[in-house]
């Protein structure tokens, strides 16, 4: 296959848009998971969506417990421990997770990967709720980590699952994976976390208190704070399976869309639900005037916005085997329909 695939949304007044991408000729290389005769829509399949999130959570979680033992210095450890083992969804190593098995690896592959992008997720969470950031007592329906620990142990413990999230990914996936691959994942790591992925949304975002932003500006600061370690999560566990360029791309538009749609329900479900339902603090944007979507284009024009964001995103799986491609379509469902 030669030649861009384009990726363009358009809602409203709203400018999300996608880079095209010159995806390389794969030919030689792409396997059966691309479809090559029609095959049963994921919605057709029975695919028991909540066993398959609970089994991978457990694996999950069990990975990230043994990844952070309690040892010296203790405090730092309990602190890393406490916000890592706090619960949570897991969506971001489930995505990796699926994505691995969806172009032929399997679990093992990526579990070092799955375990990085939640060290890195939680960090962010400990550095968002502190006082010079977001300044958040409850997180999981917990006290966040600098309510319990103290900020300056929070600052640090931050700091520590980001190192160790690179650490984990070079000393475990170089015994299953090739070092290409590995290099591949810790760069696509990094730029999701630094000055031009996660850091540049938060920066960004905090530039913009106390000013009206557009739709244009907003989306920047969504796509780079939320979307892009989401977008990270698929992309790696596509490179941990071995999955050609072609997959690759369209692994990435699909993550863009479910990591800005994530945020878009973050925005509704804060409007809409309580602390008690969210387990963390509700109607805080709008407390703080801040901008967010359903503010700047109406609640309804918000749902609608995540709506075509769910298609869109649908429509780049379509170009797998279904039944390999459910988890992943199923994932899109539950970002966008969860209640917290």
């Amino acid at each position: 296959m030669k030649g861009p695939v384009p990726c363009h949304l358009e809602l409203g007044s709203s400018s999300f848009k996608f880079q095209q991408t010159q995806v390389a000729n794969s030919s030689s290389s792409a396997r059966s998971v691309v479809l090559t005769e029609p095959q049963k829509h994921p919605e057709e399949l029975e695919f028991q969506f909540e066993d398959y999130m609970d089994t991978k959570a457990k694996i999950v979680n069990q990975a990230l417990d043994d990844s952070v033992p309690l040892r010296h210095p203790l405090k730092i450890h309990e602190a890393m421990r406490y916000s890592l083992l706090a619960g949570g969804k897991r969506v971001r190593p489930i995505l990796s997770i699926a994505s691995c098995e969806l172009v032929g690896g399997d679990e093992e592959l990526v579990l070092p990967i799955a375990c990085a992008v939640e060290m890195i997720h939680t960090m962010s969470l400990i550095h968002d709720d502190l006082p010079c950031m977001d300044n958040d007592d409850l997180r999981r329906g917990k006290p966040t980590n600098h309510k319990v620990f103290g900020e300056d142990t929070a600052v640090l413990a931050g700091d520590a699952l980001l190192s160790l999230a690179f650490e984990h990914v070079a000393t475990r996936s170089i015994q299953v994976v090739s070092s290409d691959r590995v290099v591949r994942a810790i760069a696509e790591l990094g730029a999701a976390v630094g000055s031009e992925g996660l850091v540049a949304g938060q920066i960004v975002d905090i530039e913009s208190e106390g000013r009206e932003l557009n739709l244009s500006e907003l989306e920047y600061i969504h796509l780079h704070k939320t979307a892009k370690l989401l977008e990270a999560s698929v992309v790696c566990g596509v490179i941990m399976g071995g999955g050609n360029e072609m997959e690759v791309e369209r692994l990435r538009r699909y993550a863009r869309c479910v990591g800005l749609l994530f945020q878009v329900i973050d925005d509704i479900l804060d409007v809409t639900k309580s602390s008690e339902e969210l387990g963390k603090t509700a109607g805080k944007d709008l407390k703080s005037d801040k901008a967010t979507y359903p503010k700047l284009m109406g609640l309804e024009k918000a749902k609608e916005f995540a709506d075509a964001l769910v298609v869109k995103a649908k429509e780049e799986l379509s170009y797998f085997n279904g039944t390999k491609a459910a988890p992943l379509y199923h994932l899109a469902n539950y970002i966008a329909y969860r209640q917290n």
